[in-house]
C-alpha cells in the first residue's frame, strides 16, 4: 500500500465518522445556570463499562467484547483493577497497578521508570498487549507510548487470544487502559504526595459543565526529583483535558487530549549479572558478595531520558430509533524519545570484579493513527436473541529510529563493588537506521445468543489483511545501505465459547480462540518474519454470588503459540520454534461490606518450549516467567460516628513470587520471593492522608534473569506518602 494509498483510507475513515456527527440545536449552546446534573450509565452499571468501580468489584467491562458486557457472560477470564483499587494500593505505574492480578507478571526488569513491562499467560505483551480505551499502544524497539496511572479510570486485563477483537496481538492476553472521562459532575481533587527516595507529586482532576449538554474533564500529575538508584532524578509530568457532548439521551462525543513530558536519568537496577545478584560473586577463593542494589553503572556526566508525547482522540455513539448503536474510535499520536545511557553487559573476562559496559543511545519518533468503526443492534431468531457486533478497524504505526553504540572496547568498565566514575568515554556510532510502517486492517464479526433460559452463545469471526515496509538507511558500519523490504500478509481469527448462567449467579464456560501477532524483524534468510499465530482452549467457571457483592473467577487453559523465531546462530533466526503455555488461575474480589474489601489470587503456569532449532531446549521453560503467583489482600475502614478512629483504614497484602529460570537452557533458577505491603491512611469529610509501604520487611530478590549478565532486582521497601482533597 503506498503513502497515498494510506491517506486515502484516513480520509475516509474521517469523512465516514463526520457524517456521524450530530447537529447542534442552537439554543443547546446558549450559557444556563445550572444545578448539578447526574447522569445514569449508558445502558449498564458502571457507565457502559467504563466507568468507576465500586470498591474492588467490577460488574462490566468492553474489553473482552468491545461493548458493555457484564464480566460472567464473557467466554475468556477477565480481570479490573478500578481507581478505588489503584488509590488503595499506592500505585504510581500500571506495574505496580497490577501485582496483585493473577495471570499478570509486570515489573520483571525491576522498577523500570520509563517502561510499563506486561507479561500475560507467560508470554511478553508490553509491545503489543498494550491498549488505551479499545485501541492498541502498540510498540516496538523503542518506538512506545508511555501511560500514567493517574489519568487512568480502571486497567483491565483480558487474559488470553484477542486477535479475533482487536486484530494482530499478544497471545497472552491485552491490558486496556481506561482513561478518566467527563461523567457530568462537578468536582475538584487534589492529591500530592511524596517518597522516602525524596521523589514527589502533585496531581489534579477537575470536572466541570459548560452547561446541560457538555461536560469538561482535565486532569494531570507533575512529579519530580530522586530515585531510589544512584543518580537518578529528574522530572514527569502529563496533562489529559477531556470534554462529551450529549445533545440527547441517545448520542454521545467524547474528544480526549494528552500530553506527556518526561525528562530523567536512568535507574540502575537492571542488567547485572548472576552471580553478585542472585548468589554471591566468589572468585578464587574471593567472596566479594552481592552488587550494592541502588548500584548505577551509568556514566552521569551523560545519561538522560526525554519523552516527548501526544495525543488526541474520540469516542463517538449514537443509537438509532431501531435500538440500533453506531459507534467511532480514533485517536493519533506522536511520540518522540531520545536517550543515552551506560549499562553492565557482564564481567570482563578475567577480571573477579570489573564489569563490561555498553554505551547505547538512540532518537525513535514514533507515529499512530487507529480508528474502529462497529455497529450493535438486537435481533430475535424465534427462541434466540442475537446480540450483533459488526465492524472494521484500521493501524498505523511508523517507527524512524536511529540506535547507537560505542565501538567494541571503546568504553571503559566499572568496578561492580567500588564503582569510580568519570572515565572518558567515546561517542556511540549508529548500527540501526530504520523507517519502518506496519499498517493493518480488519473486518469483524460476533454474535452473543441467549437461549434456553440460561444458555449463552458467543461466536466470533475476523479477517485482518496487514502490510509492512522496512526501509534501512545507511549506518556506521553499512555507510551505502539503502534497502527496502516489504511483506502482505492476511490472516483469520475466531472465537467460539458456551456458558450457562444458573440464577444462583454460578456461571461455567469453555471457548477455543485462534490469533495471530505480526512481529518485525528478518530471519536467517534475509527474509521479513511472517506472523505468530496459534489457539487457546479454557473453561472455567464464573461466579457473582447474590448473597454478597463479590466476583469469583477460575479458569484453566491450553495457549500454543507457533512460528516463534528460534536462534539457528546468536545472530540469526528462523521461524521454527513453539512455546505452550498451559496453566490454572483463580481470582477472588469481594466488597465484604462497604468498609471492607478483599481480593486474592493465584497462578500456575507450565510454559514448555516445544519446538526449536536448539532441540537441547525442547521441554524446557523459558526465562523470566515464574510458574507460580500467588496473592492476597484486604482493606478496612473503620467506621462509629464520634469515634476518635472513625475514617481510620488499615490494609495489608501478601504477595507470593515463584521461581523461574535464568535461562533457556535452565541451568540456573532464580529463586522465590515473598513480599508483605502495608496501607495506613485516614479520612474524614472531603480530605484524607495515606501511607503505603511496598515490601515492609524490605527483601532483597531478584525479580527476574534473561540469561547470566542480565538479571534484575525487585523493588525495595518503600514508603509513599498522600494527601488529597476534594471539593
Amino acid at each position: 500500500m503506498t503513502d497515498r494509498s494510506h491517506y486515502r483510507l484516513m480520509l475516509a475513515a474521517g469523512v465516514a465518522t463526520l457524517a456521524l456527527v450530530p447537529v447542534f440545536d442552537a439554543s443547546a449552546q446558549q450559557a444556563t445556570e445550572l444545578e448539578e446534573i447526574v447522569v445514569e450509565g449508558q445502558g449498564t452499571e458502571e457507565a457502559g463499562g467504563v466507568g468507576p468501580v465500586t470498591g474492588v468489584v467490577a460488574r462490566s467491562t468492553r474489553t473482552g467484547m468491545k461493548s458493555a458486557t457484564e464480566i460472567e457472560a464473557i467466554p475468556q477470564a477477565v480481570s479490573v483493577v478500578g481507581r478505588t483499587e489503584i488509590d488503595d494500593m499506592g500505585a504510581q505505574n500500571v506495574g505496580e497497578a497490577l501485582r496483585y492480578t493473577p495471570g499478570a507478571f509486570t515489573q520483571p526488569f525491576g522498577t523500570d521508570a520509563d517502561t510499563n513491562w506486561l507479561f500475560l499467560r507467560g508470554f511478553q505483551a508490553t509491545q503489543t498487549g498494550a491498549y488505551m480505551d479499545g485501541l492498541q499502544l502498540f510498540g516496538y524497539a523503542f518506538g512506545s507510548f508511555y501511560v500514567d496511572t493517574f489519568g487512568l479510570e480502571r486497567v483491565e486485563v483480558l487474559k488470553g487470544p484477542a486477535s479475533v477483537l482487536y486484530g494482530g496481538s499478544n497471545p497472552g492476553g491485552i491490558v486496556n487502559y481506561v482513561s478518566k472521562r467527563p461523567d457530568f459532575s462537578r468536582e475538584k481533587y487534589v492529591e500530592s504526595g511524596i517518597n522516602d527516595a525524596g521523589k514527589g507529586y502533585v496531581g489534579f482532576d477537575f470536572s466541570d459543565l459548560a452547561n446541560e449538554t457538555v461536560a469538561l474533564r482535565v486532569n494531570g500529575r507533575v512529579q519530580g526529583g530522586n530515585g531510589y538508584s544512584d543518580f537518578q532524578d529528574g522530572w514527569r509530568g502529563f496533562v489529559a483535558p477531556s470534554i462529551t457532548v450529549r445533545p440527547d439521551e441517545l448520542t454521545s462525543f467524547t474528544v480526549f487530549g494528552n500530553y506527556t513530558h518526561i525528562d530523567e536519568t536512568h535507574n540502575g537496577d537492571s542488567f547485572l549479572p548472576y552471580e553478585g545478584t542472585v548468589v554471591d560473586r566468589v572468585v578464587g577463593g574471593v567472596n566479594y558478595g552481592r552488587i550494592d542494589r541502588d548500584a548505577n553503572f551509568t556514566e552521569p556526566s551523560v545519561d538522560f531520558y526525554e519523552r516527548r508525547q501526544g495525543s488526541v482522540g474520540y469516542e463517538l455513539e449514537h443509537t438509532f430509533d431501531n435500538q440500533w448503536t453506531a459507534r467511532s474510535n480514533a485517536r493519533f499520536g506522536v511520540a518522540d524519545v531520545e536517550e543515552q545511557f551506560l549499562y553492565a553487559n557482564g564481567y570482563v573476562a578475567g577480571s573477579p570484579t570489573l564489569l563490561d559496559r555498553v554505551n547505547f543511545a538512540h532518537q525513535t519518533r514514533s507515529t499512530t493513527f487507529l480508528i474502529d468503526n462497529q455497529i450493535e443492534g438486537t435481533v430475535d431468531t424465534g427462541a434466540v436473541e442475537h446480540r450483533i457486533l459488526a465492524g472494521v478497524n484500521y493501524k498505523y504505526f511508523n517507527v524512524d529510529q536511529v540506535q547507537a553504540s560505542a565501538l567494541f572496547g571503546t568504553t571503559p568498565p566499572i568496578d561492580a563493588f567500588n564503582p569510580v566514575y568519570g572515565s572518558p568515554l567515546t561517542d556511540p556510532v549508529s548500527y540501526t537506521n530504520q523507517d519502518l510502517t506496519q499498517r493493518q486492517l480488519g473486518i469483524y464479526l460476533q454474535d452473543q445468543m441467549r437461549f434456553g433460559g440460561g444458555w449463552i452463545a458467543t461466536l466470533n469471526g475476523r479477517y485482518d489483511k496487514g502490510w509492512l515496509e522496512a526501509h534501512d538507511r545507511p549506518t556506521f558500519y553499512a555507510p551505502t545501505q539503502d534497502v527496502t523490504q516489504k511483506r502482505s500478509d492476511g490472516q483469520f481469527s475466531g472465537r467460539a465459547g458456551l456458558a450457562y448462567e444458573f440464577a444462583n449467579g454460578l456461571t461455567p464456560y469453555v471457548s477455543v480462540a485462534s490469533f495471530f501477532n505480526p512481529i518485525i524483524g528478518t530471519d536467517a534468510n534475509g527474509d521479513l518474519f511472517s506472523p505468530e499465530d496459534g489457539v487457546q482452549y479454557e473453561a472455567g467457571v464464573k461466579y457473582a454470588p447474590t448473597f454478597i457483592d463479590g466476583l469469583f473467577t477460575l479458569s484453566v487453559f491450553d495457549l500454543t503459540r507457533e512460528n516463534v523465531p528460534s536462534n539457528v546462530t546468536a545472530f540469526t533466526q528462523l521461524q521454527i520454534g513453539e512455546v505452550r503455555s498451559r496453566g490454572f488461575e483463580a481470582e477472588a474480589k469481594v466488597n465484604v461490606t462497604e468498609q471492607f474489601k478483599v481480593t486474592a489470587g493465584l497462578t500456575a503456569y507450565d510454559i514448555e518450549i516445544t519446538e526449536d532449532a536448539n532441540a537441547a531446549l525442547i521441554g524446557n521453560t523459558p526465562f523470566i516467567v515464574p510458574e507460580v503467583l500467588a496473592s492476597v489482600s484486604g482493606d478496612y475502614t473503620f467506621r462509629e460516628d464520634g469515634a476518635w478512629y472513625d475514617g481510620v483504614t488499615a490494609g495489608a497484602g501478601v504477595r507470593y513470587v515463584g521461581s523461574s529460570w535464568v535461562d533457556n537452557e535452565n541451568s540456573l533458577k532464580v529463586p522465590s520471593a515473598t513480599l508483605v505491603d502495608l496501607k495506613l491512611g485516614y479520612e474524614k469529610d472531603d480530605w484524607g492522608v495515606s501511607l503505603n509501604v511496598t515490601n515492609v520487611f524490605d527483601e532483597t530478590y531478584v525479580a527476574s534473569c534473561q540469561g547470566m549478565a542480565v538479571c534484575s532486582y525487585g523493588e525495595g521497601r518503600s514508603f509513599k506518602l498522600k494527601a488529597h482533597a476534594r471539593w
